[in-house]
């Protein structure tokens, strides 16, 4: 049986491919972002779990010397004291010009950043015994809070990717259902000469395929030239998005490329499945 295009709308663009276009347009986005949070979350995760802070409640005059001891210690790659300058100015930020007639001592501070192989527990035990008062805190355990709310941030991402892909399959499903049910007719005949329904099937799915993989590649683009006119206009946010930093790798590109094949494959099953369903069902 020679292939006819029995869908309406001759050999235009029907509404499949502009609705597989908005979809893929919000998955490009929303995987993107979720993307490139998720690796930011963990660079800072790994670069903050290799610091250690250093609260010395005494008064900045000690830092120098915690920070020396610090330095001197197998495992440490940097230590530094916080200038009384820096902590003073944060104060302000919180208490304002009364921080001046408070008369309250500055607490010193100390950042130390340790190589892989550092023995934590022996280094905080050294700190503690040369300043009693000293309240050692990873840093990693300080930015918590921030990185819990990344990852909630980067799932939502996907649960959103996940969301337009389903959203797409009931499109698939309705434009599929819409064509046999304007091709009812044209359908009888064919069965009358003999047509199995894999080949009638024939008609449908590869024009939804097209459609779909024509709607994905144009969605997709849009949303890589959303990401690349939020980057012209800066901002530190929309790193994120560009992969500032390294935040989207070769890896995560590849992922973002393939998802208009995924839809167009996607479609094919979808539009096989429904129009072999439909079919079956029918006396």
């Amino acid at each position: 049986m020679a292939k006819r295009n029995l869908l309406p709308g001759g050999r235009g663009l029907g509404a499949t491919f502009w609705l597989l276009a908005i979809m893929l347009f919000v998955m490009t986005v929303s995987a993107a972002a979720g993307l490139a949070l998720f690796n930011g979350s963990r660079m800072l995760d790994d670069a903050s779990g290799a610091r250690l802070i250093v609260q010395l409640p005494d008064g900045a005059e000690t830092s120098d010397q915690v920070a020396q001891l610090a330095a001197e210690q197998p495992g440490v790659a940097r230590a530094v004291a916080v200038p009384a300058e820096e902590i003073e100015a944060t104060l302000e930020q919180w208490l304002g010009p009364a921080l001046e007639d408070s008369g309250l001592p500055l607490p010193g501070l100390v950042e130390i950043d340790l190589a892989p192989d550092a023995d934590r527990d022996a280094i905080a035990a050294v700190i503690t015994d040369a300043a009693p008062d000293a309240r050692l805190s990873a840093q990693q355990a300080i930015l918590s809070p921030m990185l819990d709310a990344l990852r909630a941030t980067a799932l939502t991402g996907l649960g959103l990717v996940i969301a337009a892909a389903l959203a797409a399959v009931s499109v698939v499903i309705l434009a599929t259902r819409a064509a046999l049910a304007a091709n009812r007719s044209t359908i009888a005949i064919l069965h009358g000469m003999g047509a199995t329904d894999t080949q009638v099937a024939r008609n449908f799915e590869g024009r939804i395929a097209r459609d779909a993989l024509a709607g994905g590649i144009l969605g997709f683009l849009l949303g890589g030239l959303l990401i690349l006119l939020l980057g012209l206009q800066g901002g530190a946010g929309v790193d994120f998005l560009l992969g500032g930093n390294a935040l989207i790798g070769p890896v995560d590109i590849l992922i973002l490329c393939l998802l208009p094949l995924v839809a167009a494959g996607l479609a094919f099953g979808v539009a096989r499945r429904t129009i072999l369903g439909d079919l079956r069902r029918e006396p």
